[in-house]
């Protein structure tokens, strides 16, 4: 499928499957071109275009080229991009098969690589009063920002959408909307929520004067000096320059927050189904990445808890 090469007969299939993607499924554009560089790349490998149709060797055969890494000239794939190719080659197989164009159910005889489950990088909670403690005191959206993502572990896009009525100072929580609409109420406590009051009492309310801005929903809660809601780059800068501050850049992102809050949280006995609630994850097979404790502290846990420890 590339340059001015003669089209194959895999090169056919792979555009009848690319249509049918785009007008039966009615894939996104951007999805189809991801589909297309993927099974491109099949097509151009060596022995794809004679034997594609004969059985599973040829997609066999790739994979397996495509796994190996480190190796000289021949780096490989990244787990997430090779099960993705994985994928996009089954499909086309699939519909190979359903629409005539071989004869052997190749599909079935291809497996997804599994993903890896890499535990979550989190700090100490000595380094996260490091971080939080980090920007200088008039510094007051860094502060408020920070102290809101590691209180109530939200996702930095979470945070950044959260306008002034999600907000409850009295009753100390934020409503949150997560992925898959789903709707939660996290508790704040009294250290972000002082944060949160000297920079929606001062610097914040300057800016919606300043800038004749008439809030919506009171407005988003973190917003930049333009008056207008916080850019998630400029979220991912306070953080960085926060970090750089305490000592710990090349480790913390936003969601190095939201992984700390959910360990501590453990580490400080919460229940996991508390958590998966905090978090807002639709399963609890997500939330137990989070029980990565040390076996200091699980020995500490049994010590206190078993009556013949």
């Amino acid at each position: 499928m590339s340059g001015g090469a003669p089209r194959t007969g895999l090169d056919r299939a792979i555009e009848g499957y690319l249509t049918f993607l785009s007008a039966e499924r009615g894939l996104a554009p951007a999805t189809i071109r991801a589909y297309r560089g993927d099974l491109a790349d099949f097509a151009d490998a060596r022995g794809s275009a004679q034997d594609w149709a004969d059985g599973p060797d040829a997609a066999l055969r790739y994979l397996a080229a495509r796994t190996r890494r480190g190796r000289r000239l021949d780096p490989g794939l990244a787990p997430t991009s090779l099960r993705r190719r994985a994928a996009a080659i089954k499909g086309f197989y699939r519909f190979a098969f359903g629409e005539g164009l071989i004869p052997i159910d190749v599909a079935a005889h291809l497996d997804l690589p599994r993903m890896p489950r890499l535990l979550p990088e989190t700090l100490t909670q000595a380094e996260v009063v490091r971080l939080l403690d980090a920007p200088p005191p008039n510094a007051l959206l860094e502060r408020a920002l920070l102290e809101l993502l590691y209180a109530a572990g939200l996702r930095i896009s979470e945070a950044l959408n959260l306008d002034r009525e999600d907000l409850s100072l009295d009753g100390a929580f934020v409503r949150v909307i997560g992925k898959g609409d789903r709707e939660r109420l996290v508790p704040v406590g009294e250290v972000a929520l002082d944060a949160l009051r000297a920079w929606l009492d001062g610097p914040r309310a300057a800016l919606l004067a300043a800038h004749h801005v008439a809030p919506v929903r009171g407005g988003p809660v973190l917003l930049g000096r333009s008056g207008r809601r916080l850019a998630r780059q400029q979220a991912w800068t306070i953080v960085k320059r926060a970090a750089a501050a305490a000592g710990l850049s090349g480790r913390v992102s936003p969601h190095t927050l939201r992984h700390s809050f959910a360990t501590h949280l453990l580490e400080g006995g919460a229940d996991l189904r508390i958590v998966q609630e905090l978090l807002g994850h639709a399963s609890i097979s997500t939330t137990q990445l989070y029980t990565h404790v040390t076996g200091e502290r699980i020995r500490e846990v049994y010590a206190r808890a078993h009556p013949r420890a």
